[in-house]
């Protein structure tokens, strides 16, 4: 007797979790399924020949997050439902869909030909297992003790955009196509000799540039373009006024949705960038003056 109370109450209990699971999967956050951003495809590149390339330009650009047209790439700084930034999504795809990051203080023209590791990628947040030294108030003696750091990936507040500009004699019209994409992280030195003892060590070396607050910017990695566009167009960018009619991260660089200024084109000094012989107001009109450069090109390779 006792065998079958304890064979009904299994049956029961079974039923009850059965139910509870089918009860969280018919759960649904929202009114409909969303299907579409799961399922699209980068819109593909037309063929483009080098007999077609009439006229070419190596462009730098960088994307500051902390402009109001680019916050949709800077928020959510933590993952809300299938929503991230930037940075997370890149971290996201290096870690699990196989993108590959590459060293920015590799080849200098060739950026996409030093592969680096996740391990240093977590070197250059001042992330993983350290190891830090510190004075026991009881005893007065050193002691040794270990702190893991977290990646802190709100720090990341800057892009550099690799992009080439290009005059389409097929078409005749002036095309830009992005190459590669950088972010840069931006932190203070004591909070990160605080959390890290060793953390500028790892930070990147020659990729490391102070500013006038003190702020380190790190390079973290490149990424290519081309490889990371499937990701992007899967992952959508919140809308300010449509819920409904979301863009991906594909549809913000594809169609030019985010705000920039030049800080590189390739010239015969080493590829120098602009703050290397222009500062303040200067730098901003060199960097005017190559966009409208450009610009002026494209009509003088007009004939009438």
């Amino acid at each position: 007797m006792k065998k079958i109370i304890v064979f009904l109450a299994g049956i029961i209990l079974t039923n009850i979790i059965i139910q509870d699971i089918h009860a969280q999967q018919n759960v649904l956050n929202g009114i409909y399924v969303k299907e579409r951003d799961l399922n699209r495809k980068p819109v593909p590149y037309p063929n483009l020949r080098e007999a077609d390339v009439m006229w070419s330009k190596e462009i730098q650009r960088k994307v500051d997050l902390r402009e109001k047209m680019n916050h949709p790439l800077y928020y959510p700084t933590r993952q809300i439902g299938e929503r991230m930034s930037l940075i997370d999504l890149l971290l996201y795809g290096i870690k699990n869909e196989g993108l590959t990051p590459y060293d920015p203080n590799g080849n200098p023209g060739d950026e996409f030909k030093t592969v680096i590791t996740w391990s240093e990628i977590l070197g250059k947040f001042d992330a993983g297992v350290d190891t830090v030294s510190t004075i026991d108030v009881s005893t007065g003696e050193p002691v040794t003790r270990i702190v893991e750091n977290e990646m802190t990936t709100s720090e990341v507040k800057q892009y550099i955009v690799k992009e080439i500009w290009y005059f389409d004699r097929k078409y005749s019209t002036l095309q830009v196509r992005i190459v590669g994409l950088c972010p840069i992280r931006e932190f203070f030195k004591q909070t990160a000799q605080m959390q890290g003892g060793q953390a500028l060590a790892a930070s990147g070396g020659a990729s490391e540039e102070e500013n006038d607050d003190n702020a380190t910017q790190t390079k973290l990695f490149w990424v290519y373009f081309n490889d990371a566009r499937p990701l992007f167009a899967n992952h959508e960018v919140f809308n300010t006024f449509n819920d409904a009619e979301r863009r991906t991260f594909d549809d913000i660089f594809f169609k030019r949705k985010f705000a920039s200024y030049i800080v590189q084109e390739s010239n015969v000094y080493d590829n120098r960038d602009i703050n290397e012989y222009s500062l303040g107001t200067n730098a901003v009109l060199e960097s005017e003056r190559i966009k409208n450069w450009i610009f002026t090109t494209e009509h003088d390779l007009w004939e009438y």
